[in-house]
């Protein structure tokens, strides 16, 4: 396993875990299972309503506290209000039974209510507060990060994006990339859409030995991305680790990026209009 370190620091895994839709005693196993299976970085929100559940599987799984890094997100009703965002960030610390998350985003950007800057103002508090020891966004666009530069003097050590082969975010990279900024993908995989059985892309896997899953996780650490692939058995959770016996050649690189799409959001979430859920 490779290590990313963010610009203040804090190294993060090449790949992480993600926790969406694990709730419940199913949940918390498939989690226990994911970091006996290697993972150290599970990624979480208070929308996804499991934090307890990570809880529980961190307990269950005997790993020292010190070896995880535990990402959690704000949601986008709490920005304008500071104090009650410190206290979600602390009910959500006591769910999990945690001191401190590793790393905490805003979620969206929500720019319609447009409360994302005193957001943003909030995570600063929290992180001299000890709460947190990293601090990010999620979906945010150039002209999110820019305001946050400008009125607060800091910017995200990571931002969590929609990335895949439909929609490779080849513009939101690099500019993340010009600033320091660490992008990580949320739903990697595509949602388990029929990217996993796109011809081009179970030919190129096919060339290394590899399913398609394998492929796409591989393609994404190679753009310079922390993929955070779900799964839900312990023999899945293992094959997705498996990508680091091999690298894909330039020629297929092109290949794979050859396949991203204007409009290839699964869910068309553009966070120029979104409103979080």
């Amino acid at each position: 396993m490779s290590f990313h370190e963010l610009s203040d620091g804090q190294q993060l895994p090449a790949v992480g875990f993600g926790t969406y839709k694990l709730n419940g005693i199913t949940g918390a196993h498939a989690i226990t299972s994911a970091i006996k299976a290697g993972y150290r970085l599970l990624d979480t929100a208070f929308n996804y309503q499991n934090e307890g559940t990570v809880g529980q599987a961190i307990k269950a799984s005997h790993v020292s506290r010190d070896e995880l890094i535990i990402t959690s997100k704000l949601p986008g009703k709490y920005y304008s209000d500071q104090q009650a965002s410190i206290d979600l960030i602390q009910e959500s610390l006591f769910r999990s039974k945690l001191d401190y998350f590793d790393l905490y985003l805003l979620h969206w950007p929500n720019p319609i209510d447009d409360h994302y800057v005193e957001a943003w103002n909030t995570l600063i508090q929290a992180q001299k507060f000890g709460l947190v020891k990293s601090i990010g966004v999620c979906n945010f666009l150039p002209e999110h990060l820019e305001r946050l530069q400008a009125e607060t003097g800091h910017l995200p050590v990571v931002n969590q994006i929609e990335l895949h082969p439909f929609f490779n975010q080849a513009e939101m990279r690099a500019y993340n990339s010009e600033h320091n900024i660490l992008t990580e993908a949320w739903s990697p995989l595509g949602r388990a859409s029929d990217l996993l059985t796109n011809p081009t892309l179970v030919d190129i896997a096919k060339k290394y030995h590899k399913n398609v899953g394998q492929l796409i996780l591989k393609w994404e650490i190679s753009l310079g991305v922390l993929p955070i692939p779900k799964a839900t058995h312990f023999a899945r959770q293992v094959s997705n680790l498996d990508i680091f016996d091999f690298d894909i050649t330039e020629d297929d690189m092109a290949r794979i990026n050859a396949l991203s799409k204007p409009d290839g959001r699964t869910n068309n979430q553009d966070p120029a209009s979104y409103q979080e859920f």
